[in-house]
Order: structure tokens, then C-alpha cells, then sequence
């Protein structure tokens, strides 16, 4: 099998585990937007879409379909989530690891449905405007672990956060308040009631708050509870177990106690009575010497109901002491540090679908296409990274460009995944054709 078909006939498998969740005619308006997302080498609106395909004849019928056709994006969302789930190492120490965190996608225009003016904490220099309008959203991808490589985002859903005093009008009436902590709540239970499971969410300590680690640690209505790993404050406060009956001591009076002597806090927690361990594991782009400490304890923002492991870690390279907290008592510190080090690995997501697949280059307007256009590329995106696992399966490795003066690339990226598919262009173009003509879609048919 030539490059040609070998590359079309994964692409038409990863694209048909979404027909279900459209029409007949709304699946292959679907399947034409992806492909042009992957074949476009310029800005990512739907008339560069329709150009890449060269339908341009079409673009009425993809734009009525952004604006108007029948998109459940609950359904996209589970048949990305279930097809995330056959990824290779989505198992990660015994859990389905997710990331989540927001991010910001400027926008030039106050008209633009869901823009807020924000803040912008990157604003160093004097010619950069310190006050942005942009869509915030918070967004959930997979973490999927490669030996002795970074670990693998693969974006999967999203949701937009709205200033309570700049709601928008939705097509239901004003848009309800949601703060990003029961966004990110929101998201991850999600995904652990699309895919059975132990679930592990992993986020910066921004989200480190009574209301995102109890609802997920002690959840309400038969929700399955979802582990977590953060990074914790250098001043939490932190409480010994309890002694059980049997060992308090005899003739004391009172209840059983539900929170035990009071810890040193992590910025001290060379003090705890915890041996120091010396390990290695994978962190930032290499293996690096750990050396740490852990104790399982209890948390004042998770309350005594249930115990947590707290490790303060000395990682080769960085003066800054590791303090991290996780549900997930059975971890190791080692595992700890290299799974909280890969959630790293979303920034990098981020860039690629701002850079490669054109999440800033958006020219919509109004909600709909607003928010399909967003899960479009994170589709995209994922189905580029499956394209490249399921070619390395193949024992295809000549597919990536290894340029000579990056002699240290040892593995593709999302554009390599993109340049294989333009090599493609022609005949890709000719298979989206005839698999649309023997489907009986024309082209000008909307969805």
C-alpha cells in the first residue's frame, strides 16, 4: 500500500468513529472541515477550508452547516473521549490521567459573541496592550506517557468562562455563570461518565480550591469520584491522621477527634518524620534526580473525610523546592513529580492549535460557529496525533522530517503530521471526493 492510501484509509477510520453523531450529509460536511483543518497551510477560516479542498463552490454549504447544521457537541465530545481512550498509554500508573486548565484566545473585536476583556499577565513590554479581549476557555485533554520521552495532550473538550458582569446573550437568553473551578468540575466529570474507570485530574494550584477537590474527592448524586494532583501552597495547613481509639490514651474524655496534631507546612517540610528518598524519573525533557519526602496526612481545604499524600521533592536543576498533593495515596513521590511535570505538556497543546491548526484565526461571529470552530481543532488536532501513532504501529518511520540542523528531534510533532497530509494534498483531495460521491453527497448539498 502506497504512503498515499496507507495515510487516507487511517484517516477515514479515525473520521468514521464520528458518524453517529451526525447526519448522514452533517458527517460529511464534518469529515471535508477536519481534512481541510490538516491540509491548510494558511489561516484557518472556512473559505481558506473550502480552497484547500478546492470546492470552492462549497462554502455556503460549510458555512450554513458552522451556523445552522445539526452539531451535537455533547456526541463529538464522547466519540473523541471513547476514541482517546484506545490511545496507546492512556492507562497511566492504573489511571486515566486528564490535564486541565484555561487558556486565553484574543479576539480584535468587542462584536464577537463570548469576548471579556481580561487582564494580561504577559504584557512585559510597553508596546503590548495590558488589557486583552478574548474568549477564555477551560480546556480538559488526555495525558498519554512515552518512555523516556514527554508525555503525549490530546485535547478533548472545553468549555467557555464568561465574566459574571459580561454574560452574553445565548440563543436560550442570557448565558449562565459558571466560575472556571465548576467549569473544570464540570469537565472532568464528563469524561469519568463517558469512560469507567479510576480517573486523575492534574492541575496547576490555581485550581487547588475547596470547590474543585471536594466535588471531585466526595461528589453528590452517584457522580464516581475523580483523584486529583496539584501543586500545594508552601503555608498549608496540614494535619496528622488522628489516632485510632484503641491508642488514645485511657479516661480521656470527649469524641473521637477528627483531625490529628497540627504539621510543619510544606515550605518546612524537611521537618516532617518522614525519611528523605533518593530516585530518579523523567522530568522536563530528561531523567533528573529526585530527592523527597512523603507523608500521608490530612488537608484543611479537602477536609478529614479523606487522607492525601504530601511530598516535598528536590528535583535536579531547579532551585525551588517540588510541593505537590494528591488523593491517589498509592503513588509514589517519584510518579507524583512526573505526572504533575507533564501537565506541562498542555502548554504545549495549546501552542500548536494557536499556531499549527489557527485557534487565534477564527473570523466568527456569532455562538455557534464560535464554538464549533474551537472543537473542530481540538478534533483535529487528536486525530493528528492518532495518525502519527497509528503510522509508528505500522512500522512506517520515514514519514517525519528530521531536519539536520535539529539533530536531537528523535520523534514527529503536529506540524510533521500536517506536512504529511499536504504532501498528500492531490490525492486526498481525489479520495474526500469519491468517498463523498458514493455516499451520494453532492456539492452543494448544506447539512
Amino acid at each position: 500500500m502506497t504512503e498515499a492510501k496507507l495515510t487516507w484509509s487511517i484517516w477515514q477510520a479515525l473520521l468514521n468513529a464520528f458518524a453517529w453523531a451526525f447526519t448522514h450529509r452533517g458527517f460529511h460536511r464534518f469529515a471535508e472541515w477536519i481534512t481541510a483543518m490538516a491540509l491548510n497551510v494558511e489561516e484557518h477560516t472556512i473559505t481558506q477550508s473550502v480552497l484547500a479542498l478546492e470546492q470552492p463552490a462549497a462554502w455556503k454549504a460549510l458555512e450554513s452547516f458552522a451556523e445552522y447544521g445539526a452539531w451535537h457537541q455533547e456526541r463529538v465530545t464522547w466519540a473523541l473521549t471513547r476514541l482517546v481512550a484506545t490511545a496507546p498509554g492512556r492507562i497511566w500508573y492504573g489511571y486515566h490521567v486528564s490535564a486541565v486548565d484555561d487558556t486565553k484566545v484574543h479576539r480584535s473585536s468587542p462584536h464577537v459573541w463570548g469576548t471579556c476583556t481580561f487582564h494580561e499577565y504577559t504584557a512585559r513590554c510597553p508596546n503590548r496592550a495590558g488589557t486583552v479581549r478574548a474568549h477564555n476557555w477551560v480546556i480538559l485533554g488526555a495525558l498519554l506517557p512515552e518512555p523516556e520521552k514527554p508525555a503525549w495532550f490530546l485535547p478533548i473538550s472545553g468549555r467557555l468562562y464568561f465574566r459574571k458582569s459580561q454574560l452574553p446573550v445565548g440563543p436560550d437568553g442570557i448565558v449562565e455563570f459558571h466560575t472556571k473551578c465548576e467549569l473544570a468540575v464540570a469537565l472532568l466529570r464528563e469524561q469519568a461518565r463517558i469512560v469507567k474507570g479510576k480517573h486523575l485530574a492534574v492541575f496547576d494550584g490555581g485550581y487547588a480550591l475547596e470547590s474543585v477537590v471536594r466535588p471531585l474527592i466526595l461528589p453528590e448524586g452517584g457522580a464516581p469520584r475523580i483523584d486529583f494532583l496539584t501543586r500545594l501552597r508552601c503555608n498549608a495547613r496540614l494535619y496528622a491522621l488522628p489516632l485510632p481509639p484503641e491508642q488514645r490514651p485511657k479516661g480521656k474524655p470527649g469524641p473521637q477527634p477528627k483531625w490529628g496534631q497540627r504539621l510543619e507546612p510544606p515550605r518546612r517540610g524537611g521537618r516532617w518524620k518522614a525519611k528523605w528518598q533518593v530516585g530518579t524519573a523523567f522530568v522536563y525533557g530528561r531523567q533528573r534526580e529526585i530527592r523527597w519526602k512523603e507523608i500521608i496526612c490530612l488537608w484543611r481545604v479537602l477536609g478529614w473525610e479523606v487522607p492525601v499524600k504530601v511530598i516535598v521533592a528536590s528535583v535536579e536543576g531547579y532551585k525551588e523546592r517540588f510541593t505537590l498533593v494528591t488523593s491517589a495515596v498509592e503513588l509514589t513521590g517519584l510518579q507524583m513529580v512526573e505526572l504533575f511535570t507533564a501537565r506541562f505538556r498542555q502548554e504545549d497543546g495549546f501552542r500548536d492549535l494557536k499556531q499549527r491548526l489557527g485557534w487565534e484565526e477564527c473570523r466568527a461571529w456569532t455562538a455557534n460557529p464560535i464554538q464549533r470552530t474551537s472543537q473542530a481543532q481540538w478534533v483535529t488536532m487528536s486525530l493528528l496525533r492518532f495518525l502519527q501513532f497509528r503510522l509508528q504501529a505500522s512500522g512506517n518511520e520515514g514519514w517525519w522530517f528530521r531536519p539536520p540542523w535539529n539533530k536531537k528531534k528523535d520523534r514527529p510533532s503536529v506540524l510533521d503530521a500536517e506536512r504529511l497530509m499536504r504532501r498528500h494534498r492531490e490525492r486526498i483531495q481525489r479520495f474526500l471526493s469519491k468517498w463523498a460521491r458514493n455516499e451520494g453527497i453532492t456539492k452543494g448539498d448544506a447539512a
